[in-house]
């Protein structure tokens, strides 16, 4: 069985995070996730404090395994959520979409676990020095906010610059891309898309047929023109809004802006597909069923065991 010093300091069956991916991951989720053995993550996205503090109980109720919490750092909220984490007892936090540098001394001296989300290595560097617990490298292949570098090439380079545990993410389905992973160096994997279609995840239906559906090349990166590119899978939306991406002429960055407001409620909640955004990675294309978050764990392990005996063979 794979295990590394992420389960083991972490009180995980495996070494796998569950994305912090916003109207998505709530506590019915990384309560899955966590039951099953990873570590799940409820997504504080744009919630105030009290309504974060209300997931974050309901999580408790739901599992006595450890889970964590994403804190997006653009959110308005940023301020209070990062206080109730604490007031909370949460013993992991994951950030993204910023610097957590404000708010790191008050989570180490509470004993959470600060493991920041990196697309450079840059980045990597200043979070170990403010004293994060670990990093998780994220290529350009995942779903949402994405950075340029792929995980192939971020990952390593990410190792090799730190001292602290690296977790890869980022284009991450199966067996074979969880023993890359490791052979990259990482210490531990964060999975966002497949987790999308387990049973666990309450977003809409459609949603998930929508993922179940997707082809190789059926994702697209847009928000590029704001600084804020995102990848998800190509519907009536998103060639809207490449189309007005790509006319600043008559265009607006405000209209732009506005354009994009409250779309991913609207598919992963709603329901609605075709005018929402449907955030995946570029592997949504391996994702075939829903199954069990535990199923899909336990899958993906078995299948990284096999493949890295069965690389030995190769070896003279």
């Amino acid at each position: 069985m794979i295990s590394t010093v992420i389960d083991q300091s972490l009180g995980l069956e495996y070494p796998i995070f569950q994305g912090g991916m916003a109207w998505v991951a709530d506590a019915s989720l990384a309560a899955g996730v966590s039951n099953a053995g990873g570590l799940g993550l409820i997504a504080a996205m744009n919630s105030n404090g009290e309504q974060l503090r209300a997931e974050i109980r309901k999580c408790k109720e739901l599992t006595d395994k450890p889970f964590g919490v994403n804190i997006m750092l653009m959110s308005p909220f940023a301020d209070e959520v990062s206080d109730v984490v604490v007031e909370e007892g949460v013993k992991v936090v994951t950030t993204g979409a910023g610097n957590p540098g404000k708010y790191m001394e008050k989570w180490n001296a509470a004993g959470i676990k600060v493991i920041p989300v990196v697309p450079s290595v840059a980045l990597a560097r200043k979070m170990e020095k403010m004293g994060a617990f670990a990093l998780i490298a994220e290529g350009g292949e995942s779903g949402g906010h994405v950075g340029e570098l792929t995980t192939m090439a971020l990952v390593p380079q990410v190792v090799d610059a730190v001292n602290i545990p690296v977790i890869a993410a980022g284009g991450i389905a199966d067996g074979r891309q969880v023993a890359a992973a490791f052979m990259l160096g990482a210490v531990g994997i964060q999975v966002g898309t497949r987790f999308l279609v387990a049973e666990e995840c309450t977003i809409s239906q459609a949603y998930k047929d929508k993922v179940l559906k997707a082809k190789d090349i059926d994702s697209v990166v847009t928000g590029k023109r704001l600084g804020h590119p995102v990848r998800s899978i190509r519907n009536a939306f998103t060639r809207e809004y490449q189309k007005a991406e790509y006319d600043a002429s008559s265009v607006s960055d405000e209209e732009l802006e506005k354009m994009g407001a409250g779309v991913l409620r609207l598919a992963a909640r709603e329901g609605d597909v075709k005018n929402g955004c449907v955030l995946a990675g570029q592997v949504a294309s391996m994702v075939t069923k829903e199954q069990p978050a535990r199923e899909i764990i336990v899958e993906m392990f078995t299948e990284a065991e096999e493949v890295l005996k069965g690389a030995a063979k190769w070896v003279k």
